[in-house]
Formats: structure tokens, sequence, C-alpha cells
């Protein structure tokens, strides 16, 4: 069964960090991306991160450039988002997501992904 579980979340206060998790499982080939998205209530989706787990190579969205970093272990099949100096609109529920390859538009909608974990809730309060 093909699945992303994602955990990490939690409340911190402006300024603080943050490491969210994408555990994978049942995807037998290497040669995917992962990506990482967030709702804020009231809003749309939104794609944060990706990274291609064959090469490696990441893209950002310009809010979060120079703060968060994607990084991935093919060993553990897990992708891992670290937040840093998180501000209050980085709060979210976070969701990680499963495609071929990395979008390489400024913009991407849902329909980029094939499979979607549960989402985790991320809350940037003083």
């Amino acid at each position: 069964q093909l699945q992303l579980v994602e955990s990490g979340g939690g409340l911190v206060q402006p300024g603080g960090s943050l490491t969210l998790s994408c555990a994978l499982s049942g995807f037998t080939s290497g040669l995917y991306a992962v990506g990482w998205f967030r709702q804020a209530p009231g809003k749309e989706r939104e794609g944060v991160s990706c990274i291609n787990m064959g090469e490696g190579s990441t893209n950002y969205k310009d809010s979060v450039k120079g703060r968060f970093s994607i990084s991935r272990d093919n060993a553990k099949n897990t992708v891992y988002l670290q937040m840093n100096n998180l501000k209050p609109e980085d709060s979210a529920r976070y969701y990680c997501a499963r495609s071929v390859m990395c979008w390489t538009t400024d913009v991407v909608s849902r329909a980029w992904a094939d499979y979607w974990g549960q989402g985790t809730q991320v809350t940037v309060s003083s």
C-alpha cells in the first residue's frame, strides 16, 4: 500500500524552529519527487518546497527561501523539512505529497501529486 505519513508539527514561538518528517512506504522506484505543501484556513493549498529523490535537486517558495531546508534519506524513505525563523504566517497544516518530478513553476496545483499524506499542524504563535 502506497502511503505518506507526516510528523513533527506543533506549536512554536516566532523565530523558533521545527523539523517535519514525511515517511514514505510502498514506493518501489527511487525516481520520484516529494513536495511539501501547506494550507491555512480559508486559503488555497500552496507548494512550499520539493525534492527530487533521485538526484536531490530542490526548489523553494520565495517566502521560505533561506529559512526552510528540504532533505532526504533514501535509505529510510524519509523526507525532512527543516523550518527555521518561523513566522506567524507560516502557520498552516503541512502536507507531503508524491509525484514524478518537482514542479518548475512558481505556482503548483494539487493535481501535481498522485499521493498525499494526512498532514501535520504547524502553529507559530507567542
